[in-house]
């Protein structure tokens, strides 16, 4: 009897500890997410704040943002499931939806991104069309950018500009706000890098638009999007497509959020949207 009250007390005792475990396992899991660094690390910081406080209430648990220290970093991360979400441009995404072996999911975008573009800029007043680079030292932004380096290169290609061939020198910046301040110092005769950012500096009064002109604005593409591991539970990631959706600028939190993504709204998006990036990076010989 005496072994057997023992037995079931022990039993009690490791039922409860379990359910304790578990508890606390439950209230510690962090939500982690990361995003290319395109922009300066103080300034991925600033943007993330907001939205990492309102995922936490949105998603029921702690939500920490990751940096990285570039974007085949991103890429490999959100692969091996170090993060949970990933802020991609088209072109990372893609190389992380290769990486995987098909399993990076995008879930939301920008409204603007379903219809980016990437502009070139240049002190040059002689410089007014992209003929006028060959023979110039040009840079863009990361190699793994999208907006930065991949769709420019390819608008290059098609108006048969070789950047390799053509261009006296090319340059890699790393980001977009690295590509303006080069041109503006005139380490560079011209530069590549995404709309966003080129019109956020304009309104910030950044650059000064009386040395630093566009000349040429790419047609648009797919470009930035959330993505996700495809081994997430549905139920999470429908957690996540809502809580994007239902940002709204008519509050305060909203608002801020949305002002510091550069966007009005998220939408849903899809991998199907960046078959054109892929084939832009085979054909530019950037994807294997």
């Amino acid at each position: 009897m005496f072994s057997l009250s023992l037995r079931r007390r022990f039993a009690l005792l490791l039922a409860a500890a379990s359910l304790l475990f578990g508890a606390a396992s439950h209230a510690q899991q962090v939500f982690r997410i990361t995003a290319i660094p395109d922009e300066s690390p103080t300034e991925l910081a600033r943007k993330a704040a907001p939205l990492v406080k309102y995922l936490e209430a949105r998603l029921g648990m702690k939500v920490e943002f990751t940096p990285v220290t570039d974007y085949a970093a991103s890429v490999e991360a959100l692969a091996n499931k170090q993060v949970d979400m990933a802020w991609f441009g088209g072109f990372t995404f893609v190389q992380a939806n290769v990486r995987s072996g098909g399993k990076a999911v995008p879930l939301v975008q920008r409204e603007e991104d379903a219809k980016f573009k990437s502009v070139f800029i240049s002190t040059d007043p002689t410089i007014k069309s992209l003929n006028d680079l060959k023979g110039k030292n040009v840079s863009f932004g990361s190699q793994s950018s999208t907006s930065g380096h991949l769709m420019p290169r390819a608008y290059l290609l098609q108006a048969k500009i070789d950047p390799d061939k053509d261009f006296k020198r090319v340059a890699y910046s790393g980001a977009h706000d690295a590509t303006i301040a080069a041109v503006a110092a005139g380490k560079v005769d011209a530069g590549a890098l995404n709309i966003s950012v080129w019109e956020k500096f304009v309104a910030d009064k950044k650059v000064d638009t009386s040395k630093v002109h566009v000349f040429f604005t790419t047609p648009p593409y797919y470009d930035y999007n959330w993505t996700v591991h495809a081994d997430m539970p549905a139920a999470l990631r429908e957690k996540i497509v809502k809580a994007f959706l239902d940002l709204n600028p008519s509050t305060h939190e909203g608002r801020e959020i949305l002002e510091l993504q550069r966007t009005a709204k998220f939408i849903p998006t899809q991998a199907e949207n960046y078959k054109g990036i892929e084939a832009a990076a085979r054909s530019a010989g950037l994807l294997k």
